[in-house]
């Protein structure tokens, strides 16, 4: 069943620059209620109010639920106007955020799987959360992510908190030379990978997974403009020949669901 979802108004309580294309927000609910329910694989819709040409709101992965602070982390990439103003934005800065959104993650595990976190770029977003809570169920999870090089790598130590951490660059200049799929990691038998990132790495990483027999499931990034289903920007064909809105069905589909 899918959550209730909340309209609110949140404060930033922290923006941390990462690299010359990244920031880390961390926001508040700004009357101090709880943060509601919220699954690993979810995302938010942001309002942009302070950019006069952005008049839509901006989808972005859940990065990490801090219940101790009752905040919530967005990873965010400097792609547009709308995004240069959530990078921009400074503490005490209020935003208006729709949340939970989408389905997450299968968390289906037993203590004794092995489980393979793949992402790149900014997609290693929802892999951080999704990594905590696989910890939280027993089990432990091991993280591969790939980027152009060590300066692009984000929130390493992060990640390191929870769990092994293997890394390719294309130049590389940190971990393993080469794309995510080429990674000594894949020598590892895994019994499920989760996996965020670029269209064409996440179809590399689901050609292995299925040349190796692994469950895989992916979390896509269409252009979403409303999150609720109604305006059929990020409509994705199923295998099975079916269209479906990823903002509401997805984004994480299990990759035998689509044809690649």
């Amino acid at each position: 069943m899918a959550n209730k979802k909340y309209m609110l108004d949140m404060t930033v309580t922290e923006n941390k620059v990462l690299g010359s294309l990244y920031g880390l927000l961390k926001l508040v609910p700004s009357d101090g209620s709880k943060l509601p329910l919220t699954r690993a694989g979810q995302f938010v819709q942001v309002e942009i109010a302070d950019s006069k040409t952005t008049y839509l709101r901006r989808p972005i992965s859940v990065n990490y639920i801090d219940e101790a602070t009752n905040s919530l982390w967005l990873l965010v990439r400097k792609a547009g106007e709308g995004t240069r103003h959530l990078t921009a934005a400074s503490v005490g800065h209020k935003i208006n955020v729709i949340l939970p959104l989408g389905n997450g993650f299968s968390m289906d595990v037993k203590t004794s799987d092995r489980l393979l976190l793949v992402g790149g770029g900014v997609g290693v977003a929802p892999l951080l959360y999704l990594g905590y809570k696989l910890r939280e169920a027993g089990c432990e999870p091991e993280f591969l992510l790939g980027a152009r090089s060590a300066a692009d790598l984000l929130m390493l130590e992060e990640f390191e908190k929870v769990g092994k951490v293997y890394c390719s660059t294309e130049d590389g200049s940190a971990g393993e030379k080469g794309l995510v799929t080429a990674n000594s990691a894949f020598n590892t038998r895994y019994d499920r990978i989760y996996c965020c990132g670029p269209m064409p790495m996440m179809k590399a990483v689901a050609a292995v997974a299925k040349e190796k027999n692994i469950e895989c499931e992916v979390s896509l990034e269409n252009r979403m403009t409303c999150g609720l289903g109604a305006c059929l920007c990020c409509v994705e064909k199923k295998a099975d020949g079916h269209n479906v809105c990823v903002c509401t069905e997805g984004p994480v589909f299990n990759t035998k669901e689509l044809p690649w």
